[in-house]
């Protein structure tokens, strides 16, 4: 049915070389004087080309440690390293997607599409095919003249991703993209985003609260527990690929990974209730 999975993490174990690395991570913050630890103790280990989501109640840190990894923010302690160097800011191989909407209202689908090409300043020309290009790549040839308010959600979210993809990123974190789409919708998206993703061997850290979502996209996926933040459990999703998004629910495997991670979920909520 498709590759084995994880031969990237595999190599990536054995040869020690991991594409991104939080370890012995905290993060606090000081709020009208009061310290709130937000990150305990978090390690993570990301090798190339790997899928990994982030599950978890709010508050649990899932946002945080896109922050971290992106560069937007700084860990209170330990260290994150990427690409071989230590996180001291924003790296331009890294892109960011968030399920809020950040296009620009007064830029038609082409000319936000384009935005990052025009920040590195990139010529006209050279801008205006590599968009045309990346247009039809995420189903939206002929809507370049278009403005945001004239586009579905759906086509939104294209055009988010065709901005996110433009410039050819090494790494891509998505913080709950599709969380507010409807089903039908959402698994139209995802079945399109693991399409753009197979075979370019683009590293992915996605955050949900979906456990049927983090099984149908992920290599692995990482349960927080909060207050504050640790990592609870690491379910390996062992669904071969490519993976159909309306079928992998019928894998053998993926009833015993809702099921392992539904209780690692449930297990947090009986030790904060405790």
């Amino acid at each position: 049915m498709g590759e084995m999975i994880l031969p990237n993490r595999e190599s990536a174990v054995a040869d020690g070389q991991f594409l991104a690395r939080l370890q012995h991570v905290g993060k606090s913050f000081v709020s009208a004087g009061k310290r709130s630890e937000i990150l305990s103790d978090v390690n993570i280990d990301i090798a190339p080309g790997e899928f990994v989501s982030v599950i978890g109640p709010s508050g649990s840190g899932k946002s945080t440690i896109l922050n971290l990894l992106a560069g937007i923010d700084m860990p209170t302690s330990g260290s994150i390293t990427y690409d071989g160097s230590r996180v001291r800011g924003v790296s331009k191989t890294i892109a960011y997607l968030t399920q809020h909407d950040s296009l620009l209202p007064w830029r038609t689908v082409a000319e936000n599409v384009g935005v990052p090409l025009e920040i590195r300043n990139v010529p006209a020309p050279e801008r205006a095919r590599a968009v045309d290009g990346i247009l039809a790549k995420v189903g939206l040839e002929g809507y370049g003249k278009h403005y945001p308010r004239q586009l579905s959600g759906g086509m939104q979210k294209r055009t988010m991703l065709a901005r996110t993809l433009i410039y050819d990123p090494k790494t891509i974190l998505m913080d709950e993209p599709f969380g507010p789409l409807d089903a039908q919708l959402k698994l139209a998206l995802q079945a399109e985003l693991l399409r753009l993703w197979t075979g370019t061997g683009k590293t992915i850290v996605f955050v949900t609260h979906d456990i049927a979502e983090a099984i149908t996209l992920s290599d692995r996926v990482l349960v927080l527990s909060s207050q504050p933040t640790v990592i609870k459990h690491e379910e390996r999703i062992l669904i071969p690929r490519p993976r159909d998004v309306h079928e992998v629910r019928f894998s053998p495997h993926f009833e015993a990974h809702y099921r392992a991670l539904w209780n690692a979920i449930e297990l947090r909520r009986e030790q904060a209730v405790a």
